[in-house]
């Protein structure tokens, strides 16, 4: 009975837009046009809980996300409603759409992530909410919605770094301790940082211009990835990582960005040019307009995939170098950890993030791990796209320092973009440090 109310009640979009062109686009989608995630990791019940008990809400982009956690990493209940099915169908994310299905979702959400933990909000310790960076509609819906519950039952509110969060979410599943590397890879982010604290980063280099996630799902659009028969349904990353697994990366040859910079920035822009211009010669060779499936399709998947990871993987190389020469990481010989992170001495890289996700990218980076006497570990793939888990933990972490603990939310304000730690990239260039070639040919 639970069950058929659920599907009866959200079977389709309650509430239209109100500017025509915004109707006009979600006029195009099924009534049924999201995926709804409810996951139940463990279930404490009365007596058992924790003394901090954290809830917490993501609403950076497209995904509407609520989880509780107790300060001992136990996930009590949690819930995500996905908008990507949606965003597929226009070839990128509308934020006022995006805004929208926040709007429509984000109290079944959370009440579904209380109702699993068993807990009343009375029960919970603080609220912890994405304010930054991110879509400005997308963090506004989760920001207005927590100052409500905060105001209603009183509770501290805890503003997050979103990627903060994602660099965190290590210790949640691991005992990590500070200091450690972290690698950040998304569609919206390419960071390299040495987390020293809970709020306290370094930024060792930064994405100069798109993501490597923008970039590969621009690419998988422009290959009409999602008219493949295997990549119907599939994000853009996935789909190109997909198609080139049947491919032969060293087919075509893309030109590695950023090559003669001895630092730790990334770009991904003019790699994005070179894959467009190849893919127009080849329409032109093959006699195809441009929409048209090319019989190179696999193999120009796998140079792209190659190069975005050798990239990806020759600036994590040189993060790793300066850290050491630095001693910005202890030097001493360490004992090595599973799961989550390359280890350095006895300390750590931590991959995460969306694109962290990708295979053939973890791949390389366990060579890099391999050449730098580090040990490649990553945060099991759920907890590496957006979700309120992350959020949640966040917030504990920052409860039990006793960090950015609001008890007045007046003026609280979401920041679209939004700086991770102190940036010492300058430091990293001047250090002119040359990275031994690696063979990155992953089969």
């Amino acid at each position: 009975m639970f069950w058929a109310q659920f599907l009866s009640r959200y079977t389709c979009l309650q509430k239209s837009l109100t500017a025509s062109s915004l109707k006009r686009v979600m006029s195009v989608y099924p009534k049924c046009c999201w995926i709804d995630h409810v996951r139940r990791i463990s279930l404490h019940r009365g007596k058992n809980f924790s003394t901090k008990i954290v809830l917490g809400i993501e609403t950076s982009c497209d995904d509407t996300g609520a989880a509780v956690v107790d300060e001992t990493g136990n996930i009590l209940g949690e819930a995500l409603h996905s908008q990507n099915e949606v965003h597929l169908r226009t070839g990128g994310i509308i934020p006022p759409v995006a805004q929208q299905l926040h709007q429509e979702n984000i109290v079944r959400i959370v009440q579904q992530a209380l109702s699993i933990s068993g807990l009343h909000m009375d029960e919970i310790s603080a609220v912890a909410t994405t304010v930054k960076p991110g879509l400005a509609l997308s963090l506004g819906v989760g920001l207005d919605y927590s100052l409500e519950l905060v105001e209603k039952y009183k509770k501290p509110f805890i503003p997050i770094h979103h990627m903060e969060a994602h660099a965190l979410t290590v210790r949640l599943t691991n005992p990590v301790e500070f200091p450690f590397l972290v690698l950040l890879l998304s569609g919206g982010h390419c960071i390299l940082a040495v987390a020293q604290g809970v709020s306290d980063f370094l930024l060792l280099g930064q994405t100069l211009d798109i993501a490597p996630g923008d970039m590969l799902d621009k690419v998988a659009r422009r290959l009409s990835l999602q008219k493949h028969p295997g990549c119907s349904g599939l994000s853009g990353g996935k789909a190109v990582e997909k198609m080139a697994q049947q491919g032969n990366g060293l087919h075509y040859e893309f030109k590695v960005p950023m090559e003669r910079h001895s630092d730790c920035n990334f770009s991904f822009a003019g790699l994005q040019s070179q894959v467009t211009r190849m893919i127009e010669q080849k329409e032109k060779t093959e006699g195809l307009q441009e929409g048209q499936l090319l019989s190179c399709v696999s193999d120009l998947a796998a140079a792209v995939q190659y190069a975005v990871t050798a990239h990806i993987a020759k600036r994590t190389h040189r993060a790793l170098l300066f850290c050491r020469k630095k001693g910005i990481l202890p030097q001493k010989k360490a004992t090595l950890i599973q799961k989550v992170l390359i280890w350095v001495a006895d300390r750590y890289q931590v991959a995460s993030g969306g694109v962290a996700s990708n295979q053939y990218i973890r791949k390389a980076l366990q060579i890099v791990g391999n050449a730098t006497d580090a040990t490649l570990v990553c945060p099991p793939p759920r907890l590496c796209t957006d979700n309120g888990v992350m959020i949640a933990w966040n917030g504990i972490e920052r409860l039990s320092a006793g960090l950015g603990i609001l008890y007045n939310t007046e003026g609280v304000r979401y920041e679209p973009k939004a700086p991770l730690g102190t940036d010492i990239s300058d430091q990293v260039k001047e250090a002119s440090i040359r990275v031994p070639a690696l063979d990155l040919l992953i089969f």
